[in-house]
């Protein structure tokens, strides 16, 4: 399970809630008693449960979660239950299911490319970036793991990672060998991650003994050739596949020989209907 802040639930609430159900208050029945269920539309992965229930426990609610975050469910299972106020119950209905069928969509489409990439090797690992949709870190990084996958940077300061746009602030830009032998030194604990827009700088990372070589936009054929020519130049060296990595390709890249692949598309995968229904109690 993932901590988000109280700050970070308030900030959910508020942005839907701040003021109250204008409907709800203009009909006068938030005092009665009522609960409220939550379900998946569709079989598949589920996602965002333990936050929703937060949310709702912050409005006064009684929760009951009936399914586990990272679980696969049937179609019609209910997620959770609430129980309260119907005031409460109506203010928090929206926020919880926004995160149920993002957070559930993302994780859906997670496990989907692993199960298409295990089919071809089941050592593969999938990991994604830090290029989530703005104001979604916290919720995509729950969502990521539920799905199975794994994160290749929370944030620049956890992993090494040297760009093109690092390099070309170096004094011998072209110098791979101690580029690499500087960044080993200065943070011996960190494995050290070179990307590569095209073949030759590849090849060049591979000979300077990179821990990790990223593959930026290399068609999976391109993939194929420089996984050829890593085991001779640097047999240590682990290359991964990014940039535009999709459920539509990903069996290609592993067919190539790819291990690690590198992706931000879960982020945007469509989100899980999951269906809300109130009633008095």
């Amino acid at each position: 399970m993932f901590y988000l802040s109280d700050a970070e639930l308030d900030k959910l609430l508020l942005d839907d809630i701040a003021y109250g159900d204008l409907t709800t208050r203009a009909l006068g029945f938030g005092r009665q008693a009522g609960k409220m269920t939550f379900c998946r539309q569709i079989a598949g992965r589920v996602s965002g449960v333990n936050i929703a229930a937060r949310l709702l426990q912050k409005l006064g609610l009684e929760v009951v979660i009936q399914e586990q975050d990272g679980a696969d469910v049937n179609a019609e299972t209910v997620l959770l239950t609430a129980f309260g106020q119907a005031e409460n119950l109506h203010q928090g209905w929206k926020v919880a299911q926004n995160v149920l069928e993002w957070c559930s969509g993302v994780a859906q489409y997670m496990a989907q490319m692993l199960a298409s990439a295990h089919e071809i090797n089941p050592q593969v690992q999938i990991a994604c970036t830090r290029k989530c949709i703005p104001g979604t870190k916290s919720l995509a990084i729950a969502a990521v793991i539920d799905g199975g996958g794994i994160l290749h940077r929370a944030g620049t300061a956890e992993s090494v990672l040297l760009f093109a746009n690092h390099r070309h602030f170096y004094a011998q830009p072209d110098d791979w060998a101690a580029m690499v032998t500087r960044l080993k030194y200065a943070a011996p604990e960190k494995k050290i991650i070179v990307e590569a827009d095209n073949i030759e700088e590849a090849f060049a990372a591979l000979a300077a003994q990179a821990d990790i070589v990223q593959l930026d936009k290399f068609t999976p054929e391109e993939f194929a050739m420089v996984l050829a020519k890593q085991q001779i130049l640097a047999p240590m060296s682990l290359l991964s596949a990014a940039g535009g990595v999709t459920l539509l390709n990903i069996a290609e890249y592993v067919r190539a020989g790819a291990q690690l692949l590198v992706t931000s598309a879960p982020y945007y995968a469509p989100p899980a209907d999951i269906k809300v229904k109130l009633q008095p109690v």
